[in-house]
């Protein structure tokens, strides 16, 4: 139980750290770096870990029953809306609160969800997840505060507070609505790797390449709508000759980082929930995307997003932090009991 649980938390931490990157790149616009992350995220990384690591690969995905390939499809494909939509997020509120708002609404619901495909743990149990997921609920809504603070004393600084307020406004409607479409992940994750981590077994795969399993259908899934809207986009806003830039190479690496760290995390937790047994999904789950939003947190702080923002608006933030960990811990103690 204690290595599930370390295993999400690191998991979280590289996924609170993998958007840094994108901070440093240079010359290109929302559409060229996001369109090329996505691309080597949801189908390059993938595609060549999954040839390289699971021994059967052909077989194991082949006799994957229908309905598994439906359920791990469709709900997917809803979670790279979310996912998609989360990155728009960014541009509008920062890296900071749109982690907390969006991964937290992903907590809320995705937390929950697995629990219609393995059941309801029992009632201790269940109460201590319960009260977890509603002091995490807290910590959202005192991020939510913290940036719509900040947006005021930013206007305040600027002969264009309305713009500010309209452009907080959006992102975080963006994030909420994003996270609600991405818990789809958590439904896509608890439906196919019972399957998955018992078709693996019959190839003598070790127990962590089942992650890296259950990863494969959901990003492609994902990637199928994040490609068709940024083919849009990019021929839409004519970013196409962006791409060539003398910055091109730098910016290629930085975000080969960030699809390296995005992959690895998602593909981490999928192992963390497997060593948690029971309810593993729905706090691992949970596990995983607080400490993401810690980490993401903690980074928008040292990048300086926070730096206009006044005393109120970072006790609010940091109030909305300590709710976050309490809550997780409350959650993780809940394993203990099971």
């Amino acid at each position: 139980m204690i290595i599930g649980v370390l295993l999400a938390i690191f998991a979280g931490l590289m996924l609170g750290l993998y958007a840094l990157p994108e901070k440093f790149t240079k010359d290109f616009k929302y559409e060229n770096t996001w369109s090329l992350f996505f691309l080597l995220t949801m189908f390059v990384v993938p595609i060549i870990s999954s040839l390289l690591f699971i021994n059967g690969f052909a077989d194991v995905f082949g006799n994957m029953p229908f309905d598994i390939w439906v359920k791990m499809g469709l709900t997917s494909f809803l979670w790279g809306i979310g996912v998609m939509m989360w990155s728009k997020a960014i541009n509008h509120i920062g890296l900071s609160l749109g982690f907390s708002l969006f991964i937290g609404t992903v907590i809320l619901v995705g937390s929950l969800l697995p629990f219609m495909v393995d059941g309801l743990p029992p009632n201790g149990v269940l109460t201590y997840i319960l009260i977890g997921i509603l002091i995490v609920l807290i910590g959202v809504i005192l991020n939510g505060k913290a940036g719509l603070i900040r947006e005021k004393d930013e206007a305040a600084l600027t002969q264009d507070g309305e713009k500010s307020k309209g452009s907080m406004t959006t992102g975080i409607l963006i994030a909420v609505i994003g996270g609600l479409l991405a818990t789809g992940f958590s439904y896509a994750n608890a439906a196919g790797a019972p399957y998955l981590q018992e078709a693996l077994k019959a190839y003598n795969n070790p127990d962590w390449v089942t992650g890296v399993a259950v990863m494969f259908p959901i990003f492609l899934s994902g990637g199928i709508v994040m490609t068709a809207y940024f083919i849009w986009q990019l021929s839409a806003k004519k970013a196409w000759g962006d791409f060539s830039t003398p910055s091109f190479s730098k910016n290629f690496f930085l975000i080969l980082i960030m699809a390296i760290f995005h992959y690895a995390a998602s593909a981490l937790f999928g192992y963390a929930a497997s060593k948690l047994g029971a309810s593993g999904n729905t706090v691992g789950y949970a596990i995983f995307n607080t400490s993401a939003v810690a980490t993401a947190i903690v980074s928008g702080l040292i990048t300086k997003e926070w730096v206009k923002a006044s005393p109120k608006a970072r006790t609010a933030l940091y109030g909305g932090l300590a709710c976050m960990i309490i809550g997780i811990v409350i959650i993780a103690y809940s394993k203990s009991i099971s």
